[in-house]
């Protein structure tokens, strides 16, 4: 079964907006491996205008589940993750004014810088995985840069779903293939959600890991955190 991780920032977003410590994102995080959460995704910014750096290593000291980091590796990541040692981390190429990740890595032109970072990372026997679109050919480079996982960037297979689910799947099919055939471990991510997420995990049977976390939480507001969690480790259930 694909594990579910689940990102927390949207908890992290709503307790800053007023200060203080209200929802609490560690007994959130807690709460989530209770009801069945694999694993908990992070993705500090150097604003911090959600997860903080205190955040992450608070989140480390507490959860049984994997720890998955997420960012862009700008030196003061970097030095966060080598200090924690999460389980995982997951390079992404997003800038500091992003509101969310919108691009996989180019691994070609990249590979240089990728090869370096996942060198060090891989060396702390923290694992690795690279952010990429759905590109047979950037999977490929991926693998030639020392990565044991991509994550598959699913926006496009979410926003083409409803007009056509095997148009919008295909790329994906085709990129999870070869993410197989030169032995790299397989994770998705991004506006996946309970209406499209059993499709693309009957189709990519073989995906290790989806994170989720803006359309989770919006759902937990009228579905209860609890059972929101649980509908959607359903989803993965084959």
């Amino acid at each position: 079964m694909t594990k579910l991780s689940v990102n927390v920032n949207k908890i992290a977003v709503l307790r800053n907006s007023r200060g203080g410590d209200v929802p609490n994102l560690l007994k959130a995080a807690l709460d989530i491996e209770r009801f069945g959460g694999e694993g908990i995704t992070v993705h500090p910014r150097p604003d911090a205008r959600h997860i903080r750096y205190s955040d992450v290593r608070e989140l480390k000291a507490a959860i049984s589940t994997e720890l998955n980091i997420e960012g862009n590796p700008i030196p003061s990541f970097v030095d966060l993750v080598m200090e924690v040692r999460p389980a995982q981390v997951t390079l992404v190429p997003d800038a500091e004014d992003a509101i969310t990740s919108n691009a996989g890595w180019d691994t070609i032109r990249n590979a240089e810088f990728l090869r370096d970072i996942c060198a060090r990372f891989n060396d702390a026997g923290i694992r690795t995985s690279i952010f990429v679109d759905p590109v047979v050919e950037m999977v490929e480079a991926a693998a030639a840069c020392g990565t044991q996982r991509v994550e598959l960037y699913t926006e496009a297979y979410a926003a083409g779903y409803k007009a056509d689910r095997e148009a919008a799947i295909a790329p994906y099919v085709e990129a999870a293939e070869a993410a197989r055939r030169v032995g790299l471990g397989l994770n998705a991510g991004h506006d996946l959600s309970l209406e499209n997420l059993k499709y693309f995990a009957e189709r990519i049977a073989w995906c290790d890991e989806v994170s989720i976390g803006h359309a989770l939480i919006a759902d937990a507001l009228y579905l209860g955190l609890e059972n929101t969690v649980q509908l959607y480790r359903r989803c993965l259930v084959r």
